[in-house]
């Protein structure tokens, strides 16, 4: 099997041109889509833009190589265009790319991954580049593919490749001077997202860098098939230096007591020499594995409100199907239930009601302990999750010295106590983790399993029952104070937090809107997160409408998309509206966000509530005036829809 078995010259494109990224990948997918391999044109350029929301496919050096591994490729599948001008690919060197090369390739299968890697590295050569740009028809481009492979790889059958690679990976091991093999001085493991493009091109430029500095390197790539060249005990117990070029999850407990270097992969790509050299004479920080099970990349460059801001995330992950499951079937118990019968116990007057009440109270009543819990978790690992758990419940229950002697009634700190309980139940078993490390190896087993949960759970109880009272106080004001809010203020703040939830689409100020309105919800303020998620709904609403009644404003390829946003609209899933806020920023993102803004006012106006934080059309159910709530949604999207004619200028496609 060989790269050109993926790529035919129909698939090729020489000497056109492109305005914009978006129409050099337009090109590349119906290109993709000439001979079937795909089976869902639309779906596989959002893939694509997916994957370039997560960070550019631009190489560098004019090069990009957009990709996607998608349920909507039929088979794997290549195809290529050279531009007569290059187009801004948001590129780490800032050149335009003018030569791309899209890769399409479904979920699974390994043998097809092996190949098009093999792309990759013959792409880390730039005369060979320069070649394929000069090539003057699709038969030469192909023909020069062929080649370069042949002189390469040799003629290889299917089973031969891994073997061959792997003969290749030891021959660049040696040393080209003495021309025997050496342990390699310097390891270095690549990965990205994907695992197809990034992470092979990355190992490449770093085996290079090492033959040109003379210095013996060997590279494990974390590709879509899984670990390839892996490194061994061996290899890391004789090596000077490790760099770790990842933007995903690798595994580096083994590394722990040598000097790592952790960077993105694109560095591993442009900056392969400066690396090397940095691992062997740079000042590199001496590396500790402390978090048990925690084999993520350590970035020192990651600020600390970065931090905060991804434990505050793993915490309302985890969280959210407590919320949603309870909160729902606490809505559909008021549902089914009879005011009539003893309004004091409106939800569980009727048995059917008294069961959804009980069942949807039971898992609403573990939403803080786990938010705490899973803060907890992502700041210390595994041994912070008991303290966690425990000072969430504390939080919750309003526990407190006073309370427990009888002399105050206990008052619950609510979500904020309980983010409070979270973000110091981490720090302190951190904190508990530092203070025994100089424990003797005998003493080490007993830190997990006693001294990490017995002193953290410890330490956040006792502080938990200090602070609660301020927290029940800080919690109960703002109840009130939402509560007890005028009309306008109630409307302002409906505009304010769907505006948010539109402004960054999934976000970070679409997520703080959000946990604003599931903190809500556990307030009893349900309002608030009706306002929210109407907020979210209604950008990729905005935008179905648009492409709908306005397609002269929009590509052929956004109609083509348009509908789908319908469908991931009333499911509440903002983020359909991506890749149209990606091409036209400037029109698209404010004409969104005051259609959300008027939505969520209206919600509030109309005064609908929503006790469940997702769900969309599908909870609407159970939403307080529903026919109003679904009036404001119209409003909203029409306004939004309106906007983007006005704002986007006419095209011709």
């Amino acid at each position: 099997m060989k790269i050109t078995d993926f790529l035919n010259a129909r698939k090729i494109t020489v000497q056109t041109s492109a305005a914009t990224r978006d129409e050099a990948i337009d090109t590349l997918v119906a290109l993709q889509d000439l001979d079937g391999a795909l089976n869902d044109p639309i779906a596989f350029k959002n893939d694509i833009l997916a994957r370039e929301a997560k960070g550019t496919t631009a190489i560098g050096m004019g090069l990009a190589v957009p990709h996607a591994k998608s349920q909507a490729a039929a088979r794997p599948s290549l195809a290529a265009i050279t531009l007569t001008k290059g187009v801004d690919y948001l590129a780490p060197d800032g050149q335009a790319a003018d030569l791309l090369f899209m890769i399409a390739t479904p979920p699974g299968g390994d043998t097809h991954i092996e190949i098009l890697s093999r792309m990759m590295v013959l792409l880390m050569d730039p005369d060979f580049c320069q070649k394929l740009r000069q090539a003057p028809d699709p038969g030469s481009f192909l023909a020069l593919i062929d080649e370069a492979e042949m002189a390469k790889y040799g003629s290889q059958k299917d089973g031969e490749s891994k073997a061959s690679d792997e003969k290749q990976a030891q021959a660049e091991s040696i040393s080209p001077v003495q021309g025997e093999p050496k342990a390699a001085k310097v390891l270095a493991v690549t990965a990205c997202p994907t695992g197809i493009a990034h992470t092979f091109m990355a190992a490449e430029a770093l085996k290079k860098a090492g033959l040109k500095l003379n210095i013996p390197i060997r590279v494990e790539t974390n590709g879509s098939t899984g670990v390839q060249d892996p490194l061994t005990k061996e290899d890391i117990e004789a090596a000077e230096a490790v760099i770790v070029a990842a933007d995903k999850k690798v595994e580096t407990k083994r590394f722990d007591g040598k000097k790592v270097i952790f960077v993105p992969v694109a560095d591993g790509i442009h900056r392969p020499e400066e690396l090397i050299n940095q691992a062997l004479t740079g000042d590199v920080a001496i590396y500790r594995h402390q978090a048990e099970g925690d084999d993520s990349k350590e970035e020192k460059s990651e600020s600390f409100g970065r931090g905060i801001y991804k434990s505050l995330m793993n915490g309302v992950s985890h969280m959210l199907p407590f919320v949603s499951g309870g909160g729902v079937l606490i809505a559909l118990a008021f549902l089914f239930d009879d005011f009539n019968i003893n309004p004091a116990n409106f939800g569980s007057n009727t048995p059917l009601a008294k069961v959804l009440m009980t069942i949807g109270g039971a898992a609403f009543s573990f939403m803080l302990p786990i938010l705490a819990g899973y803060i907890a978790m992502s700041i210390a690992d595994r041994p912070a999750l008991a303290p966690g758990i425990v000072g969430g419940l504390l939080a919750r229950d309003g526990q407190s010295f006073s309370s427990l002697l009888g002399s105050a009634d206990p008052v619950s700190g609510g979500f904020l106590a309980a983010l409070l309980a979270g973000f110091l139940a981490g720090y302190a078993v951190l904190a508990i983790k530092k203070t025994t490390d100089g424990f003797p190896r005998s003493l080490q087993g007993i830190r997990p399993v006693l001294l990490f949960p017995l002193l953290g759970v410890l330490i956040v109880g006792l502080v938990m029952l200090s602070i609660n009272p301020l927290m029940g106080v800080i919690n109960t004001a703002l109840a009130k104070g939402l509560n007890s809010m005028g009309s306008t203020s109630r409307v302002l703040l409906g505009c304010l937090l769907a505006g948010m939830m539109s402004t960054d689409m999934g976000g970070p100020i679409n997520k703080a809107a959000y946990v604003f309105g599931t903190a809500s919800i556990a307030a009893g303020n349900f309002e608030v997160m009706a306002a929210v998620m109407i907020g979210g709904m209604t950008p990729p609403l905005s935008i179905a409408l648009a492409t709908t009644f306005f397609k002269n404003r929009f590509t052929a390829e956004e109609r083509r998309s348009g509908p789908v946003n319908y469908i991931m609209g009333l499911c509440f899933i903002t983020e359909g509206a991506i890749p149209y806020a990606a091409a036209d920023p400037l029109k698209v993102i404010p004409s969104c966000l005051l259609g959300s803004a008027l939505a969520g006012g209206l919600s509030m106006a109309f005064n609908c509530g929503l006790r469940a934080p997702h769900g969309g059309i599908f909870v609407f159910p159970v939403v307080t005036h529903p026919v109003f709530y679904l009036l404001a949604l119209a409003l909203g999207s029409i306004l939004g829809m309106f906007l983007l004619f006005i704002l986007k200028k006419k095209i011709s496609s």
